[in-house]
């Protein structure tokens, strides 16, 4: 820092003395200081006739980072030209932490940090100064922009920001061989000072590792370092900053390296020798034994081939690999017999399969032991001459019929006798017999062909003196035809001919089947029936080749004269005794078009009308249908839209006609009467059957006279009391009908209880007896009971 003072304290003396002078002198100068005092000059406004002295221009102020005073941080001054120290000249500070990071004070310019500042956080901070007029407020000057910039320290060690590492390097390198890179990152300023100079080295891992200590490049220190004596290692890298130097800040990391394997080692047999025992009943192709030669290495390299080593008895057996274990498996290529040879000797040769060509001066990667098999006696169950029979039989063969023999016998030392028989799990049906002793097979039922045409059984030989070693052979009896049934016709063939056929067309090929087995090259012949062939109408070709079709002999047929024509036809087979049958088969003659396709077999279709087919009639006779149900449909929902005018719900709220079950309900009884009659009377022709009774299914509606549209209500309900005293078919009980309007003059006045006098003085009811006879029973009870309340009178 006092070098760098001096430095600007010598320029600036050389330049306020007149000793430098700037080649291109411009008008305004926008950042100068005074190195002595760290000061920024900020030029005033000057004439061009003026002259005016130059500073050293330097546009940047440095701060201490992590700075830990108990004062603000002295950074820097500002000042102008103008400025005469009369205090009329305010200095302002803008741009990156200004109020925040960095202050100004106003007078003097003078530049502080009011906090401790991280150069790896933010390394400077632009700002811009400003000189206005303490009074105007205005400018004095352009703004002018510096930096300060953050003077690092050494506050951070090198970091491994890829540690831990994992690294490998083969087995047996030579010294210097590479194995990792490693870097170490360190947040100081790598061009001021030392602070982020790093140097490497290595704490732990010696001395089979270095290091270079710029790059951090790792490499073998040791030579022909092997796998299979440690294979693993564990290096402490150390990074120092500060060159290494004392004072400085380290970081370390762990690199974990790896010696990979190189097929360095040769297999080896632990013994020169192996002995096997293996019975001789063991199978073709199974495992008998296994041997194994050690290799060290790891993996691909470790990977063993075993191979025979041609010499005696190694041509009966075989080695393989296993895989998972690198074991040889021996397997069996051959039966062996005791009784012909009890023991075999070969070599067996392990070599690598992966060979390193660095090793071959070592010698052959290969080993060889001996393999001695000793092969032990069983008692074996006796062995069929043949591993499977075949036998033939006819169908017609007697019962008891010897079709053939099979034969077993015990090869062991000192052979027992042999048994024979059936198993019964295969011949359930007892088809068959054999002779226990000598193995002579024999039919036991008659056989039928074309029920079972071949027999599969197995015979089971044992040993007398040892009954449970037994051997199983398979026995398969194929049944021969004997030619007993006729050729006939494989499915029934109804065939179809047209009105407009020509002579000589083909309009059918049948086949045939034979339910008997056909020998070889056996033909079927096609023929029409003797009693067909005089003037046919159709004929059969033979095709020679158990086909055969059906040829029309005419010139055109008619359904009208004959629908269907039966046509005979005998097949006869070629075997002994010659077997034939007489199959008839269905014509049908049918309406085609001109390229001979079938339109119609009907013979219904004959009468229809021309130009119109059967699915126009139906949809014709479905439209009827469907009109006459509508017309039904329409007429009951007419009647019951007369019924539906009665009013039945018990919801209308109305003026209501209270029909009775006996002679009175009182005024709780509230089934509804329409009254909407008399409020329009023209409606009254619609309805004039009585809704205070039951309507009689019936009985025919009465025959009222027709009321003119202008009778007002009065003479509408006098015509109707008239009508009710008049009718013969009325029921036996009094009915009492209220109206929303009673009109003006009755004699009875009004018979709502509304206006009723609410005193219970006596009335006169007298006048019931002048309404006729249809009041008389409530006249009679109104003159009796004098205690008679009118209210209940609805």
């Amino acid at each position: 820092m006092l070098t760098r003072n001096c430095l600007s304290l010598l320029l600036w003396v050389l330049f306020d003395g007149g000793l430098l002078i700037p080649l291109q002198p411009q008008p305004q100068q926008t950042l100068a200081t005074e190195t002595r005092e760290n000061v920024i000059h900020l030029p005033g406004r000057r004439t061009h006739f003026q002259r005016v002295k130059r500073g050293w221009v330097w546009n940047q102020f440095f701060v201490l980072e992590e700075y830990m005073g108990s004062e603000p941080q002295y950074v820097g001054k500002l000042h102008s030209d103008l400025d005469k120290g009369e205090g009329t000249v305010k200095y302002t500070l803008s741009g990156d932490g200004a109020g925040t990071v960095f202050t100004i004070d106003e007078t003097t310019g003078d530049i502080h940090a009011i906090r401790s500042l991280d150069r790896e956080e933010k390394p400077f901070y632009t700002l811009r100064a400003q000189a206005v007029d303490i009074d105007t407020r205005k400018p004095l000057e352009p703004e002018s922009e510096f930096i300060i910039k953050v003077q690092d320290i050494n506050d951070n060690e090198p970091k491994f920001l890829d540690g831990p590492y994992v690294a490998s390097v083969p087995e047996m390198s030579p010294v210097g061989a590479y194995v990792l890179q490693v870097k170490a990152t360190d947040a100081d300023d790598p061009t001021y000072g030392n602070s982020a100079r790093v140097v490497y080295s290595i704490l732990q891992g010696q001395p089979y590792f270095s290091i270079d200590p710029k790059t951090g490049v790792i490499r073998t220190a040791l030579p022909n370092m092997d796998r299979e004596v440690k294979e693993q290692y564990q290096v402490l890298i150390q990074a120092k900053d500060m060159g290494g130097q004392l004072g400085g800040l380290a970081g370390t990391t762990i690199v974990n390296i790896t010696l990979t394997d190189v097929n360095d080692n040769p297999p080896r047999f632990p013994k020169s020798i192996f002995h096997l025992k293996v019975p001789e009943s063991s199978p073709v192709g199974s495992a008998i034994g296994r041997i194994r030669a050690v290799d060290p290495d790891f993996g691909k390299n470790a990977e063993i081939e075993y191979n025979i080593v041609p010499g005696d008895g190694g041509n009966l057996f075989d080695i393989i690999t296993d895989e998972d274990t690198q074991e040889g498996v021996i397997k069996l290529k051959k039966p062996l017999d005791f009784e012909t040879k009890k023991a075999y000797t070969f070599k067996v040769e392990a070599s690598n399969l992966h060979l390193d060509h660095r090793f071959h001066s070592a010698g052959p990667f290969k080993d060889t032991a001996t393999v001695k098999i000793s092969v032990l006696d069983v008692d074996e169950p006796p062995v069929f001459s043949k591993p499977q029979y075949t036998m033939e039989v006819y169908e017609d063969t007697p019962v008891g019929t010897i079709i053939g023999a099979v034969t077993a016998q015990d090869l062991d030392v000192g052979s027992s006798a042999v048994r024979y028989f059936i198993d019964w799990k295969s011949d359930g049906d007892s088809y068959f017999t054999i002779d226990g002793t000598d193995g002579t097979i024999a039919t036991n039922e008659l056989l039928d062909r074309e029920s079972t045409a071949q027999y599969n059984f197995s015979i089971i030989a044992s040993k007398v003196s040892n009954p449970l070693l037994m051997s199983k052979v398979n026995v398969l009896i194929n049944v021969l035809d004997v030619n007993e049934f006729p050729p006939e016709i494989s499915v029934p063939y109804e065939t179809a001919v047209c009105e407009n056929a020509k002579p000589g067309q083909i309009i059918q090929i049948v086949s045939a089947a034979d339910r008997d087995l056909s020998p070889a090259g056996q033909q079927l012949s096609f023929r029409l029936a003797p009693e067909a062939s005089i003037k046919p109408n159709f004929t059969v070709r033979d095709f020679r080749n158990n086909t055969a079709g059906i040829e029309t002999k005419r010139n055109g047929y008619s359904r009208r004269q004959q629908e269907l024509y039966f046509l005979p036809i005998v097949i006869e087979d070629s075997s002994y005794p010659v077997q034939s049958s007489t199959n008839t088969m269905t014509i049908r003659v049918c309406r085609c078009d001109a390229d001979g396709t079938i339109l119609s077999c009907n013979v219904e279709a004959i009468f229809l009308p021309v130009g119109l087919s059967t699915g126009a009639l139906i949809a014709i006779l479905l439209c009827i249908v469907i009109l006459l149900a509508i017309v039904v449909l329409y007429v009951a929902l007419r009647r019951q839209k007369k019924k539906d005018t009665l009013m039945t719900s018990k919801e209308d709220i109305r003026d209501n006609v209270i029909h009775y079950d006996d002679e009175g309900g009182g005024e709780e009884d509230t089934q509804a009467f329409d009254i909407g009659a008399l409020r329009n009377p023209k409606v009254i022709e619609e309805n004039k059957i009585r809704r205070d009774i039951k309507p009689d299914p019936l009985r025919l509606p009465r025959q009222r006279p027709a009321v003119e549209d202008n009778t007002d209500i009065r003479d509408f309900i006098n015509q109707r009391l008239q009508e009710n005293d008049v009718d013969p078919t009325a029921p036996p009980y009094d009915s009492l009908a209220t109206y929303a309007y009673e009109g003006n003059g009755s004699v009875a006045e009004s018979l709502s209880s509304i206006d009723s006098l609410t005193t219970e003085a006596d009335q006169d009811y007298d006048f019931l007896t002048d309404w006729g006879p249809r009041f008389k029973v409530l006249a009679d009870m109104f003159g009796e009971e004098e205690n008679y309340n009118p209210d209940k009178v609805t």
